[in-house]
């Protein structure tokens, strides 16, 4: 069987990119579609298959400002020939569900969201304040073309398969498709307990820094909160603006970009992991389980299937008040660390391995 693997870009590794890697062991022939590759931020295992980049690939400095060429991505994507494959698995969380295919090809895709910047989650991306006032108007005119296409072209899609039910929702509203739910694969084999480590002082946020992950939200509470400790890992446009933020008080550091197993360790050493922001699955909420830690987060969106409140973590209402509440709550409480890492296992790489092969066999394909 001939499989073609569509995933929207090729930037860097994190959750999507792992979902891809998962979905490249099912079918290790697979080729790979995609609209940008930058080869030196992926993995040797993606690299190993045959990538096929569409023509925003010859862009000087695509890679740093792909998103900037968002008008693009439809046309982009729909270059692409799939003539002479016998299935697809479209890995999307933007355009890679929409691509051209023949009437006897399946396109089953992986959603790890409908559209981000087209429906609900467009002022979290734009602003005038963030894009200047040109810049905005442009995308604010150009969007509702953009979602017209994206909702029009659903219909390419054969199966959905959604990362989490609170996406199998969103599938449902903008798309007025139906899904099946399969959580996306946690390394639960690389992060575990380490019995031999004792909890530190310190609480931790493992995040992209941009607009809708609301570090800043953790930061204007710690300042709050002079006596704890924040430790942030992770990079992106806010970084500098959240810097001079916490500039001058001593409980706020920010690691930046680290290695996995500085991660992991961190994971492995805080008092609680905390999750402000509202997310399709949220895997990083999962990572800290694995490692027996319990987790703060934001009683919306995908954390709500994660964190079960009282035994792995707990949930608050968004609000600084009640999110420095639940935080004295669980400084004061002791939670079982094996209980924590056993809802984590929900979500193992074996888990979503066994659930995909499972769907495509009910849908007619033997992987």
């Amino acid at each position: 069987m001939k499989a073609a693997v569509i995933h929207d870009w090729l930037t860097g590794m994190r959750g999507g990119e792992a979902v891809l890697e998962a979905i490249l062991d099912i079918f290790p022939d697979a080729e790979i579609f995609t609209l940008v590759c930058d080869s030196n931020a992926i993995s040797e295992k993606i690299k190993k298959h045959k990538i096929h980049t569409s023509f925003l690939q010859k862009i000087p400095g695509v890679f740093k400002s792909y998103r900037n060429f968002l008008p693009l991505f439809p046309a982009a994507i729909e270059s692409f020939n799939l003539k002479g494959y016998d299935v697809i698995i479209s890995s999307s969380h933007c355009v890679a569900k929409s691509v051209k295919h023949g009437k006897n090809i399946k396109n089953f895709c992986y959603c790890h969201t409908p559209m981000r910047y087209a429906w609900d989650q467009f002022n979290n991306y734009f602003s005038k304040e963030k894009n200047g006032a040109l810049k905005f108007a442009l995308i604010s005119a150009i969007m509702p073309h953009l979602r017209r296409w994206d909702a029009k072209t659903a219909g390419r899609v054969s199966r959905y398969i959604a990362n989490s039910n609170h996406v199998r929702k969103r599938i449902e509203k903008y798309y007025n498709a139906q899904a099946d739910v399969i959580y996306p694969p946690v390394d639960t084999d690389y992060y575990t307990v380490n019995p031999a480590q004792r909890r530190e002082n310190f609480y931790l946020a493992v995040s992209a820094l941009t607009e809708y992950k609301k570090i800043d939200f953790l930061v204007e509470a710690f300042l709050k909160m002079p006596k704890e400790h924040l430790v942030v890992i992770g990079t992106g446009p806010m970084l500098e603006q959240l810097e001079k933020k916490a500039a001058g008080n001593k409980n706020i550091h920010f690691l930046g970009k680290v290695p996995k197993d500085i991660i992991k360790d961190a994971y492995q050493r805080a008092k609680v992991f905390l999750f402000p922001g509202e997310e399709d699955f949220g895997i990083t909420n999962a990572e800290a389980q694995a490692c027996g830690t319990p987790v703060l987060a934001y009683n919306v969106g995908g954390a709500t299937e994660v964190v079960i409140p009282g035994e792995t973590g707990e949930f608050f209402d968004g609000t600084t008040e009640d999110f420095i509440k639940k935080l004295d709550i669980m400084r004061g409480k002791i939670y079982d660390v094996n209980k924590i890492r056993s809802n984590a296992l929900r979500f193992s790489k074996e888990s979503f391995d066994a659930n995909l092969r499972k769907f495509l066999k009910d849908n007619g394909v033997n992987a």
